[in-house]
C-alpha cells in the first residue's frame, strides 16, 4: 500500500505533455519554502492500493498523447520506493511514461531500482553551496550531488529543477559553482527556474504552522532573468516555470 496525499489530472508543470501527477505523503526534506507543508510528515495521507492508481493512470492515457504520462510527486516518492517498484513495472507494460520529482535525499537499492525503471527525474537541487542548503532545507545536500552523479552514470534523462529564492537560493556564485560542477552532465536535459511563491502560506495557517519566509518577496522579472541568463551559460535549454 501507497501513503497518498492527492492527485491532480491534466498537470502541466511537472514533466512534459500533459500528466497524472500523483502527490504522495511524507518526505526527508523540510524546505522553509515548501508548498506542500501537509505532505511533509509521514503520518497523513491516505492508504491506497497500488492497482488503483494503475486504473487511474491507464483511464487518463487516452490525454496524455505522445509525451504525457504520469509523475510522482510529494512530499518525497523515494521514501517509498519499494511500494512503487511494481506499480512502476506495471505502469510502463502499459506502455505509459514514468516521472518522478525528487529531491535526491535518498538513493539505497529500492532507489536505484526504481530510478532504473523512470523515464524522466525531475531533480531538485535546492542549493549547491552546503550551509545554504542546510539553512533552507535542514538537510545536507551531499547525498542530492551523489544521487545526480548516480543518474548521469546510469544514462538516466534528468530535468533539473532550481527554486529561486531571493536571499536564499539567488546567489549569483552559487548558480555558477552549480553549473560548473554539473556542466559535463550530459543526461540534463534541461533546467527549469521555479519562481518563489507564497501560494501555500494558507496551508500554514490551517495547520497551525509558521511560516518563516513571510518577509521574502516574489522574485522580479529582472532576477528571474539574470538567473536563466546564468544557466544559459552552461546549458543550452533553460525555462522559467
Amino acid at each position: 500500500m501507497l501513503k497518498v496525499h492527492s492527485y491532480e489530472s491534466l498537470g502541466t508543470y511537472d514533466g512534459p505533455g500533459i500528466r497524472l501527477v500523483v502527490f504522495l505523503q511524507g518526505c526527508n526534506f523540510k524546505c522553509l519554502y515548501c508548498a506542500n507543508p501537509d505532505t511533509i510528515t509521514c503520518d497523513g495521507g491516505t492508504l491506497t492500493d497500488p492497482e488503483e492508481i494503475l486504473r487511474k493512470a491507464v483511464s487518463e492515457k487516452p490525454f496524455f498523447g505522445k509525451k504525457g504520462g504520469v509523475t510522482f510527486s510529494g512530499g518525497e516518492p523515494t521514501m517509498q520506493a519499494k511500494e512503487l517498484i511494481p506499480l512502476f513495472k506495471r505502469l510502463k507494460e502499459e506502455g505509459i511514461h514514468i516521472c518522478i520529482d525528487t529531491n535526491g535525499g535518498i538513493l539505497n537499492d529500492d532507489v536505484k531500482e526504481l530510478f532504473s525503471l523512470t523515464d524522466l527525474v525531475l531533480l531538485d537541487i535546492k542549493e549547491f553551496n552546503p550551509d545554504r542548503h542546510l539553512a533552507l532545507t535542514k538537510r545536507s545536500n551531499q547525498q542530492t550531488v551523489q544521487t545526480a552523479l548516480w543518474l548521469e552514470e546510469n544514462h538516466i534523462p534528468v530535468w533539473l529543477r532550481y527554486v529561486l529564492v531571493p536571499g536564499y537560493s539567488d546567489f549569483e556564485e552559487d548558480i555558477i559553482a552549480l553549473c560548473e560542477h554539473l556542466k559535463s552532465y550530459r543526461m540534463i536535459q534541461r533546467v527549469e527556474i521555479l519562481p518563489y511563491h507564497t501560494l501555500g502560506t494558507h496551508k500554514y495557517e490551517s495547520l497551525g504552522m509558521p511560516y518563516q519566509l513571510n518577509d521574502v518577496k516574489q522574485n522580479t522579472p529582472e532576477q528571474l532573468e539574470k538567473a536563466k541568463d546564468l544557466f544559459l551559460r552552461y546549458f543550452p535549454v533553460v525555462y522559467v516555470n
